[in-house]
Order: C-alpha cells, then structure tokens, then sequence
C-alpha cells in the first residue's frame, strides 16, 4: 500500500495531537485505569517508554536476552511496533522481539499479592523479572495477569523482559483482519505485533475477590452477584453496596465463599436501555473475620435482559431492531490501539450520530474501555473475536482459539452494551477437508459460550454458513437494489442462504443481514492505488445516497429480517468505504445519512 502524499501530511497534522491526548501530565500514554469495571486504588500504570530488540532469527534465548537491563531502541508502549504513536512503525513481520524496561514496588504494598497485567500482547509471550520466568501466555487479544508475588520486594528495582512471537502466517493463531502479506490489500490491513494495550501492577490482598459475575435480572428487580476469591478463608466476609446515585442504596453480606451466589433486591429498578443507559455504582468488600477490610473494589452494572422469542431479539423485554455498523477498530496512527480514551468514545459518538444504534466489533476482541463506553452511552455490541488466520480446520489452531475465546468471554461477561457473542466470521472448510473439525469447533464454542454465559444469545457465526446459531445472518454485497431485494425475499424454499448445502437447517431463528453496502465514497485523493470498496462506484454522491437508501429501505421493508449491519463506519487504509474517513472527519451530509439509518422498518 501506497498512501498518496496529501494524505500523509494530513496525518502529521493529527499525529502529534492524538500523542498528546494519549497522555496524561505524567507523560504516561493512554493513563486511565483500563478495567473500570472491576477497579482498584492500587496501581501503578507501566505504558510509556521502554526499550525493545528484534529477534528476527529466534535467538534471543541464546543470547540471554532474558537477563537484559536494556536494550539499544526504545517503543513507546502500548502502541505495537507497526504504529506511528510507538516511535518505530517497522511494518513488515516481526516474528520474535523483546522488550524491556525497570520497575519498583510501592513500599505500602507490602503483604499484598502483586499482579502484573497485561491488557493484550500479540501473540504469544513469556515474561522475566530479573532474568527469571514469571509465566507464558498464548492469545494476541484476551487479557492476562501473572502473580510475581514470591519474585519482587517493595522498594527494589527490577527488571522486566517480554519476549513475544507472533507467526500471522501459521493458520494455528488468530489474527483478525492482519494482512497475511507484506503490504496491505483488500479488506486486510496493517498487522500489529507485541504488546498493544496498557500493562499495569496491581495490589491485591492474598483473600481478596478474583472475579465477580454481576448478573442482572430486571423482570425481578435484583442482581445477582457470584464472587470468587484469590484464597478462601473461614471467617471471611463478603459485602455488596449498590447505589443508584439516585437517593436508593441496598447492602447485603455473606460468608466469602466461591461461587455462591449473594441477590440485592432493588425497591425501584432503573433499567438500562440505549435512551437511557442507567448504570449502578457497585461497591465490593472482603472483610478478614475481625471485621477488618481485606479488600475493596469499585465495579458498575446496568439492569437489563436480552432473550430471543421467535425470531425477534428482546431488551428488557421489548422488541429490539439492530440498527448497526461494522466497526473493526482500525487508527491510521496506531493500528489495533486507540491513540486515547476519547478516541474509543468518539467513535461511539460518531455512530450514534450517524443513526447507528449498535455495532459488530468485526475481527477484533476490542479494549475495556471501549466496552465501558458503550455501557455508558448506550450502545448496543455484538463481541467478536479476531478469528481470522486461524484455519478452523487445524487442532492446534483449534485449541489455541477455545483458550483465547474463553478468557474474552470471561473477562468481558458484565457489560450491559454486550447483547450477543459471535466467536467467529465467515469460516469455511479448506482443501482437503471434509468439514469435521471445522463444524466440531463451531459446535464446541458454541455450547462453551453457552455454558459460559446462558444469559445472551451465541451467533456461532457471521455470514457464510451456520452449524449452530441462536441467530441467523447473512452477508450480501450485491449494490444492483433489485437483485438485492430478489436475494433478500423469502420464496418456497425459505429465506436467503449463504450454504444451504453445507449450514444447519434454518429453524427460525433471529435473521440479520449482518453485512451489506460497503458502498465507495473517495472525497479527494484517493488513500491508496490500491483503495476499493464493493461494486462499482457511484459517479456521484446523489447515487450514493440513493444507492444506500435504496439497498437499506429494502432490508427495512421485509418483516422476517430483525436488523442489518452496514459496511462500515470509517474507511480503514485501502478499503474506502465507511460514513467516515479513517481520520474520522465526515464525508457526507450526516443528517441525510442518518434519516436513511433511522428509518422505520416495516412489519
């Protein structure tokens, strides 16, 4: 990919600023607390600047790069080596690198657990402290923590090595939408390498909570709370406070024991609805048994259902019709990384502003603070994972995904914005496969996320064919608006199917159009030579209009359809065609593009 020079200088123009945003009066980038869900007072935020070697031949062991107290080049973290923000932009395959940089444990952690988290490193990583190995971990977009308790003092410096690997190519690691090529091309984009999200400490009491499962129940009024705890120990107590911010507090307790359940009813129940999305301010507390506090977390929920009757999705047991985007995550400065928390926001706002009500997070496990956005404004998300470059054909690349997907569905369970999972998008059986081991592990996520999470539905998979879904989309990018609605119109044989041939018979289940339009709109240079979108351009924006107006009136008239989502929200590198450019500015009349996107569907 080649971006043309007037490009380029608009990107200095942005560059600088959104580096700045990122960073707090520290100088510490991307400063926020990244899980504030589930939040502590102590800890300690380690992006910023590191130093870090490629190993572009695999012998950094060899040559004792564990041991290292620095290297020669410096990356500012958490932005992946690819980016512009990280200082390197090294864009062709790192298949091994190391990093390193020194820390030191505040003195009043004294006799507590110390956890180092790590938001997401892509893909595969082994950590030292001082030369020896904290723990290894497998999965390029799930969040991981390794305890380093026994192997640091308070006080002392010590230095921390990273090692990653990461083989896009291997078809055994998913990789989403990274190009499987040096260059960018089609609908794959720059790759992102190493850590590419906030690592941080954390104090933790030893009988402190791991985990709470906040689950809400609005048809009665109450959550329903089942913690987990670092260690058990009789005597302990476990304490909840929720507040409304509105006048109501509830507080319960309990025996701190794992995975028993403790119910707050609520006298007046706020639900939270994308009109009014009403979160609760959620206290957690261990308590040693001399009534002393052991451990104190700040966490938030929102009260609501999301269920499936017929084929229609509920929320808060009200017909819901997705009004969605395809949203994949991309920034022209820092890839996989929103280069700030506000940018995260922004393009929330940005779809909203469009007529959007929700989005597929496409090949892509996104951050928590995008997740908290979307629990605090109102919008609706299917979960994807960034499935792609794993062939669903390959055990290795199976049991490396099973892992992966059940640490996103654990780490991401209490956010009210999240209304399904879609573990996968667009699979298919390879050459020489007869299709066994691609449709044991739909079946094998499927019935895991289930178990995982029975209160929302599971979409096995986005487009192309279904083995078992509790929602049925498909994708079409046909732009003629006759043929369009030809393939969309229920006949004798039942609704439109990507592979009647070779999915699961449809049994009535939610039918989406998951993906339709991508629809090009250049307003000037073009990003790339080689820039695209589906079909053939419009020679004006008057047909443009008309050709999106036409194609999502006819989603909108048919009564069997529950809602659609449009390719896309932004232009990513060479594939322009989203509402917005890849910096964000707009390209069109957005009250004109959002009466198309908020008109009333049919019956």
């Amino acid at each position: 990919m080649k971006p043309h020079p007037i490009y380029l200088c608009i990107l200095c123009l942005v560059l600088i600023p959104a580096f700045l945003r990122s960073q707090d009066e520290t100088g510490i980038p991307r400063p926020e607390h990244p899980r504030p869900q589930f939040q502590r007072d102590g800890w300690v935020n380690l992006n910023g600047s590191w130093t870090y070697r490629f190993d572009f031949a695999g012998s950094g062991r060899e040559k004792d790069f564990a041991n290292s107290t620095g290297f020669t080049d410096t990356i500012t973290v958490p932005f992946c080596p690819e980016s512009r923000l990280s200082g390197v932009a090294h864009t062709d395959f790192m298949p091994s690198m190391w990093y390193h940089r020194t820390f030191s444990v505040p003195a009043t952690w004294q006799g507590k657990d110390i956890l180092l988290h790590f938001g997401a490193v892509d893909y595969a990583c082994e950590l030292f402290i001082n030369g020896h190995s904290a723990g290894r971990h497998w999965g390029g977009a799930s969040s991981f923590s390794f305890d380093i308790t026994n192997m640091v003092r308070p006080g002392i410096t010590h230095h921390l090595v990273v090692q990653v690997g990461d083989d896009t190519r291997s078809g055994q690691q998913p990789g989403g939408k990274q190009s499987p090529n040096l260059l960018s091309s089609g609908c794959m984009y720059t790759r992102t390498t190493g850590i590419w999200q906030t690592v941080w400490l954390e104090a933790v009491h030893p009988f402190g909570l791991e985990s709470c499962r906040i689950i809400p129940d609005p048809d009665n009024g109450i959550f329903i709370l089942v913690p987990v705890f670092r260690r058990e120990q009789a005597g302990n107590r476990f304490e909840v406070t929720v507040d409304s911010g509105e006048g109501e507090m509830r507080s319960a307790g309990m025996s701190a024991v794992n995975g028993v359940p403790m119910v707050i009813a609520l006298d007046d129940p706020e639900l939270w609805t994308p009109e009014k999305p009403f979160l609760y301010n959620i206290t957690l507390r261990v308590l040693n048994p001399s009534g002393e506090p052991a451990d104190h977390v700040t966490a938030y929920a929102g009260l609501r259902r999301i269920h499936i009757e017929g084929n229609r999705l509920y929320l808060n047991n009200e017909p819901v019709y997705l009004r969605f985007m395809l949203d994949q995550g991309f920034y022209p400065d820092a890839i996989w990384t929103a280069p700030s928390d506000s940018a995260l926001k922004n393009d929330i706002l940005l779809a909203q502003k469009a007529g959007f009500n929700g989005a597929r997070l496409h090949q892509k496990a996104f951050e928590e603070r995008y997740h908290y956005w979307a629990d605090y404004l109102g919008f609706l998300t299917f979960a994807e994972s960034p499935s792609w470059g794993m062939d669903a054909n390959n055990e290795t690349g199976a049991r490396n995904f099973i892992s992966e997907w059940e640490e996103l569905v654990c780490r991401d369970l209490n956010h009210p914005s999240i209304i399904a999972w879609t573990p996968f998008n667009e699979t298919w059986e390879r050459g020489g496969s007869d299709g066994r081991q691609h449709n044991r592990l739909l079946t094998d996520i499927y019935e895991l996320t289930r178990n995982l999470d029975p209160t929302r539905p599971v979409h096995d998979v986005s487009g192309l064919y279904h083995v078992k879904t509790d929602i049925w989309s498909v994708h079409c990018y046909e732009q003629d608006p006759g043929k369009f609605r030809d393939i969309l119109a229920p006949d004798s044989n039942g609704v439109y199917r990507m592979k009647p041939d070779r999915e699961a018979p449809y049994s009535g289940q939610p039918y989406m159009v998951a993906e339709y339009g991508g629809i090009k709109w250049i307003p000037g240079k073009a990003w790339a030579e080689n820039s695209w979108g589906y079909g053939q351009d419009p020679t004006t924006m008057d047909e443009f209009y008309t050709r999106l107006e036409d194609l999502t009136r006819i989603i909108l008239d048919f009564g069997h359809v529950c809602g659609f989502c449009y390719t896309q929200l932004y232009d990513i590198e060479q594939e322009q065609n989203g509402i917005y450019n890849y910096d964000r500015t707009e390209k069109f009349d957005m009250k004109r593009i959002r009466s198309i996107f908020t008109h009333p569907a049919g019956d």
